[in-house]
């Protein structure tokens, strides 16, 4: 199905000569990368770079009494040993909240911590090295008296008036709360003829990236100026922060960004050890490098999703939804993570739950508390698999419970897709989505009915099988609603510099970053397309602060379907720049003349012209031949920004089978499909292998991931050895299929799918356990992950 908005006509590549939108071309940087020759931050070596490591707290909530500091300070290869009270007078502290999320609060926090440590891992010195191992050598040196406090760690009790507060001066431990109600949901829960209600509760994980979170800071003191290597999602963010709080000028700050090894949200948060590496390298007046072991990762990277959902859902005998409601409660740490806050995953979950469907009774609570665990924050499609689950996991409970075909009951309660623009019951507006068609898309891509009659055949054998689905919305391109509304500097727009060379080549840098998503391709695709080149004639630069034009960078989907349509209007921009020049060399009309594999052409009959590298020799070198009074203009910038809709929602339905062991409690995944409509594809295979690798960061959640903690606030489980991750062995065949429903907001019509797979996979997985289970009688599962031990406990087998 391709539907295209009637708001206004797309005009998209699609229809130019030699379109690279919507091919699977390979990546620019494939070679560099295949090869091993990407520059990472962990490669990166400077003149009188020196190392640090950190002295954490073993303490999970401790006033820290005395840190003795001699004998390190008098080891080999020490160049300075920095408390937290020292570096509080070369970088002032930060305070996570934000203007647009009511009554958020936080106490300020410091790069490394000032007279209390509040979570196991927080830095509370520094040792500064000739090589990392000297300055790890030196931190056992480094002698810490601690007063043990006693921790909050259970979100449960965080609130009661005998638990402590973390920070007395904010008077309690909530850090955020919200509430909304719409319709009439008391009306509509007395209106259900069955009325379902459950606690849902997922596992705190973490992003747990390839390369793990890394920065060189060096301080030129001659300039006055700071370039920081950094793997960060968003450098001009990152550049407003460290200008801020050491007192300089943005233009003092030059933040790079070059090859990064993952993200999924977790690189773009400000981290106290990496301000402090920052805060450092200005004290010290030389490179800093600091680069977090896998140790220090599970303790300092931060987590997300620790909820607890107390959930219903009313419905009739036909199958009308008539009423959800939804009390959630979330620990985020001690602190709210600056500058995005901690609020904003909880705040997401109230709006999306009940997003898909109808149903305009909706009562939702949210609170977040602190506790002294590690920061919580966003990460990889924030608060989606949270609404997800508990929506479709109260949506398959309720086909149950009347005896309804799960996807017959939602045909009957989704939002029509004729039904748009739209608002869902917690006030968010869609532009255009498309659930039925991608229902039906998914029903017959998986071969529904014949996975049913497979299902009861084995059934009978004693094979229990299970099938499981999850429809979803996804928040992309998100517009100055999500971040600049609240107070934070987080660029919305995004923009785009081509520029043409002497030889007739395109050069683009670009505000969005590159993590290993395709970024370099798809803007790439862009600007070839655009402009009228052969792919190899783009170069693509991102992550320099110096040289690309101000943006938000990468997070949230938007990096196609902001830094995209930036990237198109500025090769378009370009374009009619350098028919006008080339028309002027020819004599001709520019309206009469195109650009076609880089040669310009007659525009009604393709017959070649004059070459780009010809156009770009004239204008370069010989403008005095140009007509009087003509100036030639070779570069383009343009920046684009939603403003039609806060953000361009996109939406799919995902699909699980799999097999539960019911002696073991090990489940199986057999297949998983995923249809989904991001609006204009672009790449099709950087777009597929995104959902994939979402589905599979969703598999994490559902069966594997979770940061345990203990009663003390100790992580028992921070080790590669000890906490459980994905793997290909593990892994289902995953088909992926596409609705089509471009934006109107823009000319490409791209929405974002960066997050579509993580969004929906481990609610379609938990619904699945509960499909197999059913027949059996057990409890139904809404915890996850889903462990064999929590699958025995639901058959009442331990």
């Amino acid at each position: 199905m391709k539907r295209t908005p009637d708001v206004a006509p797309i005009v998209t590549a699609l229809d130019r000569p030699n379109s690279y939108i919507g091919r699977s071309v390979p990546r620019p940087n494939l070679a560099r990368l295949t090869q091993g020759r990407a520059q990472y931050v962990s490669d990166i070596t400077l003149p009188r770079m020196a190392h640090v490591a950190f002295v954490r707290s073993p303490h999970a909530h401790a006033r820290i009494s005395k840190i003795e500091t001699t004998a390190a300070k008098q080891a080999a290869g020490v160049i300075a040993v920095v408390t937290g009270a020292e570096l509080a007078k070369v970088m002032t502290p930060w305070v996570g909240v934000l203007t647009h999320l009511k009554g958020i609060k936080s106490a300020p926090q410091h790069p490394i911590a000032v007279e209390r440590a509040c979570w196991q891992g927080e830095a509370v010195c520094a040792v500064v090295a000739r090589t990392r191992a000297l300055a790890e050598d030196a931190c056992e040196l480094v002698e810490v008296s601690y007063e043990e406090l006693t921790p909050v760690t259970d979100a449960e009790t965080a609130l009661d008036p005998t638990t402590q507060v973390i920070h007395p001066e904010l008077e309690d431990n909530l850090t955020f709360e919200r509430k909304h109600e719409a319709g009439a949901p008391d009306q509509g829960f007395a209106q259900a003829d069955a009325i379902i209600e459950t606690t849902f509760r997922f596992g705190r994980h973490t992003g747990v990236t390839n390369e793990a979170r890394s920065i060189v800071a060096d301080w030129n003191p001659g300039e006055q100026r700071l370039t920081v290597y950094q793997g960060t999602q968003a450098p001009h963010m990152m550049q407003n922060l460290f200008a801020k709080h050491l007192g300089l000028e943005e233009h003092q700050v030059r933040v790079l960004t070059k090859d990064v090894g993952g993200s999924f949200g977790i690189k773009v948060h400000t981290y106290a050890d990496e301000m402090a590496t920052v805060a450092l390298a200005k004290l010290l007046r030389r490179p800093i490098k600091f680069v977090a072991d896998r140790l220090e990762s599970f303790v300092t990277d931060i987590h997300a999703r620790d909820h607890r959902v107390k959930a219903k859902i009313g419905v009739t005998r036909d199958g009308t939804i008539t009423a959800f409601e939804i009390d959630d409660l979330t620990g985020i740490g001690p602190y709210s993570v600056y500058p995005r806050t901690s609020g904003i995953e909880a705040n997401q979950v109230v709006n999306l739950v009940g997003g898909p469907y109808t149903c305009p009774n909706y009562r939702a609570r949210a609170r977040v508390v602190f506790q002294n665990k590690n920061v919580m924050c966003q990460y990889r499609a924030v608060g989606h698999p949270i609404a997800t689950s508990v929506t479709e996991g109260l949506v398959e409970l309720a086909a149950a419970q009347i005896g309804l075909d799960p996807l017959e009951l939602r045909r009957r309660n989704l939002i029509p897709d004729d039904a748009y623009p739209a608002t869902g019951a917690s006030g968010i507006k869609f532009e255009a989505l498309s659930h039925h068609a991608c229902l039906a898309h998914i029903d017959s891509m998986m071969n529904y009915a014949g996975l049913r009659a497979e299902q009861a055949r084995l059934r009978g054998q004693g094979v229990h099988r299970g099938i499981g689905f999850a429809a979803f919305i996804e928040v992309t391109n998100p517009s100055a609603a999500f971040y600049g509304i609240g107070g934070a500097r987080i660029s919305a727009q995004d923009g785009a510099t081509v520029r043409l060379d002497a030889t007739g080549a395109l050069f683009c840098a670009t505000g969005v970053t590159e993590q290993g998503q395709g970024t370099e391709a798809v803007i790439a695709q862009c600007v070839a397309t655009a402009f009228g080149v052969p792919l190899e004639r783009v170069r693509v630069l991102t992550g320099d602060t110096d040289n690309v034009p101000y943006g938000g960078g990468t997070w949230a989907s938007r990096a196609a379907g902001i830094g995209g349509e930036a990237a198109w209007q500025a090769g378009k921009a370009l374009r009619a720049n350098v028919l006008a020049a080339a028309a002027s060399i020819l004599q001709a009309d520019p309206k009469k003349l195109d650009i076609s594999n880089g040669v310009i052409v007659d525009a009604d009959n393709g017959r070649e012209r004059i070459g780009l590298d010809e156009v770009a020799r004239v204008v370069y070198f010989r403008p005095d031949t140009l007509p009087p009074g003509f100036q030639a203009e070779m570069v383009a910038t343009r920046h684009y920004v939603p403003r039609g809709y806060p953000f361009a929602f996109t939406n799919g339905i995902q699909a699980s089978y799999l097999e539960v062991d019911t002696d073991t409690g090990f489940i199986k995944l057999l297949k998983h499909w995923c249809v989904e409509d991001c609006g204009t594809v672009i790449n099709p295979q950087l777009v597929d292998e995104q959902i994939r690798g979402g589905i599979v960061q969703g598999i994490g959640a559902a069966l594997f991931e979770h940061c345990v903690y203990d009663e003390r606030g100790q992580l028992l489980n921070g080790t590669m050895a000890d906490y459980l991750v994905p793997m290909a062995p593990e892994m289902p065949d995953i088909e992926v299929g596409h609705v089509v429903t471009p934006t109107a907001d823009s000319e490409l019509g791209a929405k974002g799918a960066g997050e579509a797979g993580t969004a929906g996979a481990s609610g379609g997985i938990m619904n699945a356990v509960n499909d197999a289970l059913r027949p059996l009688g057990a409890t139904p599962i809404t915890e996850i992950p889903m462990t064999p031990d929590v699958v025995l406990r639901a058959l009442n087998k331990i």
